[in-house]
């Protein structure tokens, strides 16, 4: 579970979680998340995310690929099924079209490779944001 107590129903509404496994892409997106006025809860790994009960306070997941262990697509099919209004938007450093294609009909919010520009994030939250359904 989260252990954080100022996450109450009130902030709940604008957290952003973030997974990668490299801590500077970790902390880049904790800070560009911040900037945009959201709050950032980021993890080390899909399990990590998994067990901290962020799936269910959070109002965007973004994954990184390939991760050891669950790897991003599969956290995204997990989120998919058991969070299923969580928009997930996946990133990467290895462009493949195949995976890129697999993600998006999984029903990926957005797909963007790293290095990625700021605004083009900001943009993929946005827009899941904007296509989430309501509460």
């Amino acid at each position: 579970m989260v252990e954080d107590s100022s996450l109450n129903a009130g902030s709940a509404r604008h957290i952003v979680a973030a997974v990668d496994d490299d801590y500077r892409v970790r902390e880049s997106i904790e800070s560009l998340v911040a900037s945009a006025g959201h709050t950032p809860l980021v993890f080390a790994s899909a399990e990590e995310f998994l067990r901290s009960g962020a799936p269910e306070l959070a109002i965007c997941l973004i994954t990184d690929v390939r991760m050891p262990g669950i790897d991003g697509l599969e956290l995204q099919r997990r989120v998919r099924l058991q969070y299923p209004r969580l928009p997930v938007i996946l990133i990467t450093a290895h462009y493949d079209a195949e995976i890129r294609q697999k993600a998006l009909s999984q029903g990926a919010a957005g797909f963007l490779h790293k290095p990625f520009d700021a605004a083009d994030l900001l943009g993929a939250i946005d827009l899941a944001l904007s296509t989430r359904p309501e509460d």
